[in-house]
């Protein structure tokens, strides 16, 4: 186990024999760390952390650290985080609370850059992509492939779709719909259209985009409101899943969702 001599790895950690923990790290009580996964320099792991496979840590990350909420009161909390995860420079992760069902969820495949968060109670799918400084409140959900632009913020219990685009120095106070752009500050974030080029390198068909386009026109670019335009939506016969993805994110949102 290839572990610096000058890290500090707690008796109770379970480590693959294979992972790499690099110069100053501290590893906390019951972590998992599994196969693959590589430590640079002055990675902190607070403990009741279980970290996937061929996870990367780049310097001074702060993960599984005690939840920012004045509620919490030292009570047993966890992080877990799948596989295949980048996390840079600076990125803090941190641990559930109570309220939030006591666990943080990070899934696999997922990029965070430099100074990003990910609050207490969060959870995030599978390829997600956080920019520089990208900061996610508490208790927010988002979907798979969804890209949270540098320096944004997403407000506590707001979803982010699967394949949403928010683009930079955005602050998203509602939900944010899938396959769609938002860009704005606080309430003025608007939505700009299907993220039609985003979705074409990700290998969706040109007939998923022009369908997801059309529906698009339906709710946001008709005179009908939002009933009248979902009702036509479950009307129409669509060949593409993600219309009815889009319908039912729309249907659920508890907090309303950016126009």
């Amino acid at each position: 186990m290839p572990i610096h001599p000058t890290a500090i790895v707690d008796g109770s950690c379970d480590i693959a024999p294979d992972a790499l923990i690099g110069p100053y790290c501290v590893i906390g009580p019951r972590t998992r760390l599994g196969p693959g996964c590589v430590l640079d320099s002055h990675v902190v792991i607070h403990g009741h952390t279980t970290v996937g496979e061929r996870c990367r840590f780049y310097s001074h990350c702060s993960v599984g650290a005690d939840p920012q909420d004045l509620k919490y009161r030292g009570e047993e909390t966890f992080l877990r985080i799948g596989d295949d995860n980048v996390f840079r420079e600076f990125v803090s992760l941190h641990r559930g609370t109570r309220g939030g069902h006591g666990v943080t969820v990070i899934g696999s495949g997922n990029f965070a850059m430099a100074y990003s968060h990910v609050a207490h109670d969060c959870v995030v799918g599978d390829g997600v992509i956080m920019a520089n400084a990208a900061t996610l409140a508490g208790h927010v959900t988002v979907g798979d492939h969804a890209t949270v632009g540098a320096f944004s913020a997403v407000h506590q219990f707001c979803r982010v779709g699967p394949h949403a685009f928010i683009g930079g120095f955005s602050v998203v106070t509602r939900d944010a719909l899938p396959y769609i752009k938002t860009v704005g500050e606080r309430n003025h974030a608007r939505i700009y259209g299907i993220n039609a080029l985003g979705l074409e390198r990700k290998g969706f068909s040109a007939e998923t985009i022009r369908e997801l386009k059309h529906a698009y026109r339906i709710c946001f670019r008709s005179r009908m409101n939002t009933g009248e335009a979902l009702a036509k939506l479950r009307e129409q016969e669509w060949s593409a899943p993600e219309v009815a993805l889009l319908v039912t994110f729309i249907e659920s949102s508890e907090r309303g969702f950016i126009r």
